[in-house]
């Protein structure tokens, strides 16, 4: 625990200056890992730089896009220049309807990203409610709920080996 605040305290000057989305340059960095909550859902969804930005990451075979839980809503936002969306036909995962309505969150949501994905034309698939499960497909690794948090960062960690020069 003493090693990870120290961790933190080195690097307070970056994480008290964060990059707007707009602002990022995917050739600065190898992986772009979006994590969950319902935030994703209302903001990231519709916001045009991160859909950008994922164009760009996912055209380049040597980077990385993961989302967990209510992370792959940031998905949405994501179109090619003929306003195609990138993920039809990408196999991938999120938080089910079933785990929305389990959660009691389901009543309350403006929208249901399983629903929302299928109808979008992702190749969604699902474990039962709160297994740990992970979907890697190609440059893109995707986690259903916080329970595959740790599997999905073991997935991005197992691409990024694999990527690495021998």
């Amino acid at each position: 625990m003493e090693s990870q605040k120290s961790y933190l305290d080195s690097l307070k000057s970056e994480l008290e200056d964060t990059l707007a989305l707009g602002g990022i340059d995917r050739a600065d960095f190898d992986v772009m890992f979006v994590v969950g909550g319902h935030g994703p859902m209302q903001d990231l969804a519709v916001d045009p730089d991160i859909g950008r930005l994922m164009v760009d990451i996912l055209r380049d075979q040597d980077k990385i896009l993961a989302a967990v839980c209510h992370g792959p809503a940031s998905f949405l936002s994501a179109h090619d220049t003929d306003g195609s969306w990138l993920f039809a036909g990408r196999r991938l995962t999120a938080f089910s309807n079933e785990e929305e309505t389990q959660a009691t969150f389901a009543g309350n949501a403006p929208w249901l990203l399983e629903d929302r994905l299928r109808l979008a034309g992702a190749l969604y698939e699902a474990e039962p409610a709160w297994t740990p499960h992970t979907v890697t497909d190609g440059n893109l690794v995707t986690g259903q709920q916080n329970y595959s948090a740790q599997a999905t960062a073991d997935a991005v960690m197992e691409a990024l080996q694999a990527r690495a020069p021998a």
